[in-house]
């Protein structure tokens, strides 16, 4: 099912955050950029590089007023006890949300069918709720935060100037296109 332009589904998820347990909801990221970063499981391999990685530009995203919510079947009770045994986990100062019954995975269509794990997916919610981008790789394959970075920085580029578009390894503060007319064929 293709995600890109719908609109975020309501949820409720017990998360982890700052040491304390909380409660998101669909609510909580109305009118705000947000990352849903979904990954297969705590303790494992791939997942704690990918999520230090974040952890590791996370101040950058929130100059970007981006709010991050890591996802996984895991519950919040799993997602703290790897937060407090792990380093790289032990870095993460966003939102960890925690997903046993799969609602939130099934909304954005990353859980994979029979198996009760979320696939290694990331999605872009801009402030209207309205998902931008979204990506998955398959199990063994890392993603990597400054491209995601890149990606948000262009996002919001276009949502504020309507009628530009960002070519291919664009990088804020770059020339960007106005399709026309004039354009076709001369790229």
């Amino acid at each position: 099912m293709a995600l890109i332009n719908t609109t975020l589904k309501p949820f409720t998820a017990e998360a982890y955050k700052d040491g304390k347990f909380l409660t998101v909801t669909d609510a909580d990221v109305a009118g705000k950029w947000a990352i849903f970063f979904f990954y297969p499981a705590d303790f494992t391999f791939v997942c704690p590089t990918e999520l230090e990685d974040l952890a590791d530009h996370y101040a950058e995203f929130q100059k970007l007023g981006v709010e991050i919510y890591s996802v996984s079947t895991d519950t919040h009770f799993s997602h703290k006890a790897w937060h407090d045994s792990s380093p790289a986990i032990g870095k993460i100062t966003y939102t960890m949300l925690g997903d046993p019954s799969g609602l939130v995975t099934n909304n954005f269509d990353a859980m994979r069918p029979g198996v009760g794990l979320a696939d290694r997916a990331t999605f872009l919610v801009d402030p209207d709720g309205v998902i931008q981008f979204t990506e998955t790789t398959s199990e063994g394959i890392g993603r990597n935060a400054a491209e995601l970075l890149r990606k948000v920085k262009a996002a919001q580029y276009v949502r504020a100037h309507p009628g530009e578009v960002c070519p291919a390894k664009w990088e804020e503060g770059e020339a960007t296109l106005a399709p026309s007319l004039d354009l076709v064929g001369k790229i």
